[in-house]
């Protein structure tokens, strides 16, 4: 198929490309890096009546470090400088994992969270970090929390007419990443992400529901004293007990459940020795 008629647009601010989203009337949509957007528009199920390019806007395309404890990434950071980056590991690991090197050199961090996949890598990570998303809008600017943007599959808080301009991932004190694909590239069938932000360790699953979410229960576990064997076999069990899997065409309820203990393992096990932060 081919995607609907719409207009096309290239503005070269953050102010510009607002007002035409505003002048949109929610019918606008962001192209940033395009490989999830372009997908639906060509199997038309969205059908925009403008397009709104940001590639030309300046200053979304940088990685820095911001207040020495957290990694400010611009919207139109693509993967593959995810990857190259070494001021956070952990966004490097986690975007090697994403798609193809086709994908990974045209999709940006930007488009990713605020397509808001369940499945999707960087959703994962920005959950378990505590991550926080910087917003452009016709109000002006605010800042909105992961827990707070991710309202279900696909869906976020933005209203139509804001852009995402940068997210603030804090930089763990160490941290562990697993994921089960079928095949390399493929969004993950289940994805843990566990790190330590200021002495607390944090878990998010991606894959098992509507959005990333959090088993506190395991975390809760995790709470005092060392990461033993003991104690993270216990958390492994807790987070499968804790998540609502459904099956479906790629794997059933139980099986997602099983991965989910294997998953938050093996992140686990990696995070006891895995110390993170600036190189």
């Amino acid at each position: 198929m081919k995607a609907a008629p719409f207009d096309y647009s290239r503005p070269s601010s953050v102010a510009e490309a607002i007002e035409i989203l505003e002048s949109a009337d929610g019918d606008g949509k962001v192209l940033a890096g395009g490989q999830s957007l372009v997908p639906v528009l060509a199997m038309r199920l969205g059908r925009p009546s403008i397009l709104v390019d940001i590639n030309r806007v300046p200053g979304l395309d940088t990685i820095e470090k911001a207040n020495g404890d957290t990694v400010r990434v611009g919207a139109l950071v693509r993967h593959s400088e995810l990857i190259d980056q070494t001021h956070l590991p952990l966004l490097s690991e986690a975007a090697q994992w994403i798609g193809h090197s086709a994908i990974r050199t045209r999709g940006t961090a930007g488009g990713s969270i605020a397509h808001a996949d369940p499945s999707a890598e960087l959703p994962v990570v920005a959950t378990a970090l505590g991550a926080v998303v910087h917003v452009h809008g016709p109000s002006g600017f605010r800042t909105v929390d992961v827990g707070d943007l991710f309202v279900g599959p696909l869906e976020t808080s933005l209203s139509e007419s804001e852009i995402l301009t940068a997210i603030d991932f804090p930089i763990p004190e160490r941290y562990g990443f697993a994921e089960f694909a079928r095949r390399h590239g493929d969004f993950g069938l289940v994805t843990v992400a566990v790190v330590e932000v200021n002495g607390a360790v944090r878990v998010a699953i991606g894959g098992v529901s509507a959005v990333p979410i959090r088993p506190l229960g395991a975390e809760s576990i995790l709470a005092d004293g060392p990461m033993t064997d003991e104690k993270i076999t216990e958390a492994a069990r807790a987070a499968a007990n804790e998540i609502t899997a459904a099956s479906d065409l790629h794997a059933s309820a139980d099986y997602r459940i099983a991965m989910t203990e294997e998953f938050t393992r093996r992140a686990l096990t990696q995070a006891i020795g895995n110390k993170a932060g600036a190189h």
